[in-house]
């Protein structure tokens, strides 16, 4: 069983050893983000992908649950003011704009979503047609079926997978959108 992680908690998602181990600069350009790029973030946290993201993307949309990591995110992000829309909520409720998106990237989200119907139902409808949708998964906590579960829910809605692999502590898939 996953947990959220709660913001009291959060310098284990933004610390050096996490820093050293995770290789974001790899896993931005996996995702397909670029200069021109609208980047949909589920699960934000306290910033550690955003503050790179916001770095070689248009745009950000940050999709955070909890008020705390909110907080925290806003800081992290206050060197590019105007970049970054922080969405404070869940993605499988929030409201917002269709077709809006040409990356979504999923870092460690997806297996906490509760509503996950509705959260691939409104990825979906913001991601951009020929949007990339990148999921990274920890396989401590996400089997390989269960990643396939997930993987299929996308392609059920009209994506393709382009991607998969399962490295040392991650789950990978790359799909596009083709509806």
């Amino acid at each position: 069983m996953s947990f959220v992680c709660p913001s009291w908690l959060s310098f284990i998602l933004y610390n050096p050893v996490r820093k050293l181990f995770t290789d974001r600069e790899k896993i931005v350009a996996e995702a397909g983000i670029t200069p021109d790029s609208v980047v949909l973030e589920i699960g934000a946290g306290n910033g550690f992908f955003t503050e790179m993201i916001v770095r070689r993307a248009s745009r950000v949309i940050a999709v955070e649950l909890q008020d705390g990591m909110v907080r925290k995110l806003k800081e992290r992000i206050r060197p590019h003011p105007g970049q970054t829309e922080i969405v404070k909520g869940d993605i499988s409720r929030i409201s917002a704009e269709n077709n809006v998106a040409d990356v979504c990237l999923l870092y460690y989200s997806f297996h906490e979503v509760r509503d996950k119907p509705a959260a691939v139902a409104n990825i979906c409808r913001m991601l951009k047609k020929g949007g990339v949708l990148a999921i990274y998964e920890p396989s401590v906590e996400v089997g390989k079926k269960r990643m396939e579960n997930t993987v299929a829910m996308f392609e059920n809605t009209g994506f393709t997978t382009e991607l998969r692999d399962d490295r040392l502590f991650t789950r990978v898939a790359r799909l596009r959108k083709t509806v």
